[in-house]
């Protein structure tokens, strides 16, 4: 499905449609619902960022399991912009667990799993792994310090490192629970980012 939203063309898969779909036949569409809002909110941040910067997207593409803004003026901003684009993402997601928690301390049990979703993303996205909004923030500091070559090599370490021991405790849960096989599939998806990459660091 295609639909263009203040002159950028938007994609929504239809996988994207039809786990929805079925979500709500397992009766967990409002736990589906939570974690795409807090995505949204997530790219939302980034698209603010890109707005007060006057770099709005190309396109923007919804799948199954993220929200790409296809961002070619990218490699042409200054640091300092695309430090605060990157950092815009989790930081929407923070902003909208606090006051969304503290409501739930308050009294107001059903706002709880939409406080949680957010902190989750925000802090999944500050992982510091290539794919993610950590992993670009440490490429482009290092970068300034380390130059182009050694940036690239110290972020693959540092990914690996991250990805591992993740990966492991996957593992273990999966042995522990029988089922709980979610770990293990953010690993996998955080692979396949990084294979899919091809070697581009920006």
């Amino acid at each position: 499905m295609k639909l263009t939203i203040r002159n950028v063309p938007v994609e929504i898969s239809f996988t994207l449609v039809c786990i929805a779909a079925v979500c709500l036949v397992l009766n967990i569409f409002q736990g589906f619902l939570w974690c795409a809002l807090a995505v949204v909110i997530h790219e939302s941040g980034h698209l603010c960022a890109m707005l007060l910067c006057k770099s709005a997207p190309e396109r923007v593409r919804i799948s199954a399991f993220e929200i790409k803004l296809f961002d070619p003026k990218r490699a042409l901003r200054d640091e300092k912009q695309n430090i605060f684009i990157i950092f815009f993402g989790p930081m929407f997601n923070f902003i909208c667990f606090i006051p969304f928690y503290l409501l739930y301390l308050l009294g107001n049990d059903a706002l709880l799993p939409f406080a949680v979703s957010n902190l989750s993303v925000g802090l999944f996205n500050s992982l510091p792994v290539m794919s993610l909004d950590g992993g670009q923030l440490i490429f482009i500091l290092l970068r300034r310090r380390l130059g182009l070559g050694k940036a690239e090599k110290a972020v693959d370490i540092i990914t690996f490192i991250t990805i591992f021991p993740l990966a492991a405790l996957g593992f273990a849960v999966l042995l522990s629970t029988k089922y709980n096989f979610s770990l293990l599939f953010v690993c996998a998806y955080l692979t396949a980012a990084l294979v899919t990459r091809g070697g581009r660091y920006i």
